[in-house]
């Protein structure tokens, strides 16, 4: 009754896989699987001031006042971000203020984002707010950004001004050394 032979069953189970198709696994994807760890999560009560780098996935709640690089990384709704975000795919739910670069970004219908946002793909959803500016590059992480020049100030500069001189009464107007002229005017009687 019992007289089944064990091997016969694990080749039903788990056929074996042809080395032809075997070898068409992408590389990458098997590193990035082999990499994979828990995502890092900073809970809503978590304030960080200084940047964060991970090379696995980032799920943020709190305020952080910085950089962030990673793998992935998701931004919660009551999140509050002031930095660059840099990472292979982003989700946008809270405030962001800064740059954003990554491959795949999502803003979600309840973000605020001010800055600009390098990526190869985006995707933004009814009611999401961004103010800034979006463009797509091939390698959005890699390129590296540069901060936008100061403007030039097209006012002339302004001369200082001279302490005025002492004229002697009864003379005529007087022409200074810089180009400015002082006129005399009588005195009321």
């Amino acid at each position: 009754m019992f007289s089944r032979n064990k091997d016969k069953d694990t080749e039903k189970q788990a056929p074996a896989m042809p080395q032809a198709a075997a070898s068409q696994v992408p590389v990458q994807q098997a590193k990035r699987a082999a990499v994979r760890t828990a995502p890092s999560i900073f809970s809503n009560d978590l304030v960080v001031h200084g940047n964060i780098t991970a090379s696995g996935d980032i799920q943020i709640d709190g305020t952080v006042d910085g950089d962030i690089r990673s793998q992935s990384l998701t931004i919660g709704e009551k999140a509050s971000i002031t930095g660059e975000l840099v990472a292979e795919d982003i989700v946008i739910r809270g405030r962001v203020l800064g740059m954003i670069r990554g491959r795949r970004v999502q803003l979600a219908s309840t973000c605020h984002v001010e800055g600009d946002i390098l990526h190869e793909a985006l995707a933004v959803e009814t009611g999401a707010y961004f103010e800034g500016n979006c463009r797509h590059s091939d390698d959005p992480i890699g390129q590296v950004t540069r901060p936008a020049p100061k403007p030039v100030s097209a006012a002339p500069q302004a001369r200082p001004i001279a302490p005025r001189p002492e004229i002697p009464a009864g003379e005529g107007p007087v022409v200074l050394k810089d180009g400015g002229v002082v006129v005399r005017r009588p005195a009321a009687q």
